[in-house]
């Protein structure tokens, strides 16, 4: 099953050729992010958080299409993105796009980010998108799939990442080491349609930008 979890982060324009072309089972929103979906087109099946970012006027519209309403009160130990995530676990989604998920405020954006690593979504392909950016944790071996010329940034999330080997990469690994805090491995370059990286030990965040001149 895949889903997609929308946040009440910015979502643009350019995130809609997201939502209309990923195929998707199941759309679950946190909190304000139903707005985000409706404006993308998407039907909210559940709608998740303390519901402080919904008017009455929404919330009754949402409800007449057969929304479900989780509500959580607004003293709670998790945010209204974790929520709808472990939601999507509990529905045991096997693949999640999430939108909505960056923001101005610094702290929500890493929080959001930082979700990423929870163990609870280990063996879930779980990736962050906004525009023409895409994220998501390498924990073993990927593969990305682009086009010749976009950046690739591997970046150690949790401590140092070690026996990290790339293919289809400008600047190669070969068992290397990413430390963690060190920028080694920002703003690499696709030199081929697929690159695969493999690590031994550790989590790397993967964040992969679309050179949009490539597509014209």
């Amino acid at each position: 099953m895949h889903a997609i979890v929308i946040a009440n982060g910015h979502v643009g324009n350019a995130d809609a050729r997201w939502a209309q072309t990923w195929p998707h089972d199941l759309v679950i929103c946190a909190d304000g992010g139903a707005r985000h979906a409706l404006a993308l087109g998407l039907a909210p099946e559940v709608v998740i958080g303390d519901l402080d970012s919904l008017d009455s006027d929404l919330r009754s519209r949402l409800g007449r299409k057969g929304c479900q309403f989780l509500v959580h009160p607004a003293r709670k130990d998790e945010t209204d993105l974790e929520l709808a995530l472990r939601y999507a676990i509990y529905r045991r989604v096997d693949e999640i796009l999430i939108l909505g998920a960056l923001d101005g405020r610094i702290d929500q954006t890493l929080a959001n980010v930082l979700l990423l690593t929870l163990p609870d979504l280990e063996g879930i392909k779980v990736q962050i998108v906004a525009g023409d950016q895409e994220m998501f944790l390498i924990r073993d071996q990927v593969s990305i799939e682009g086009q010749v010329g976009d950046t690739i940034s591997l970046l150690p999330i949790v401590g140092d990442v070690t026996g990290v080997t790339t293919e289809g990469l400008e600047y190669p690994l070969q068992r290397g080491t990413l430390k963690f805090g060190s920028t080694l491995g920002v703003s690499n370059v696709l030199t081929a349609p697929v690159a695969r990286v493999q690590v031994e030990r550790g989590l790397l965040l993967c964040i992969h930008i679309s050179n949009m001149e490539n597509r014209e």
